[in-house]
């Protein structure tokens, strides 16, 4: 009976191995007592990726909205904050002008008086 199955083994090596590929040749090495080898553990992920949700379209989106909002919204704080110091330059340079006319009347009539 040994005999008999180990003249098949070879029967099936020799009919095999003319139609095997270098991949079957590879796997065929690997086999542990005509099991198939067990999956390799590199480059599993953890159960906790594959249940995370990823975001859809409209989020990702919503995200950019409010990113870009802010944005502005500090931008236009900075502007008003500008606009304020200008403001204030402005009525500066108003009163130093009407100082100036204040002067430059009083002065053309100290002038007219001594003539």
């Amino acid at each position: 009976m040994s005999n008999a199955w180990n003249q098949t083994c070879r029967m099936k090596r020799f009919t095999i191995e003319s139609m095997t590929t270098p991949k079957f040749y590879g796997w065929w090495n690997k086999r542990v007592n005509d099991n198939i080898p067990g999956s390799s553990q590199e480059g599993v992920r953890p159960m906790e990726e594959y249940l995370q949700v990823a975001p859809s379209e409209i989020e990702i989106i919503k995200h950019d909205f409010e990113k870009r909002n802010s944005e502005l919204g500090k931008k236009i704080e900075q502007l008003e904050e500008e606009k304020m110091h200008l403001r204030l330059d402005v009525d500066g340079q108003k009163l130093e002008t009407k100082k100036l006319r204040k002067w430059k009347n009083k002065a053309e009539e100290d002038f007219e008086d001594r003539l």
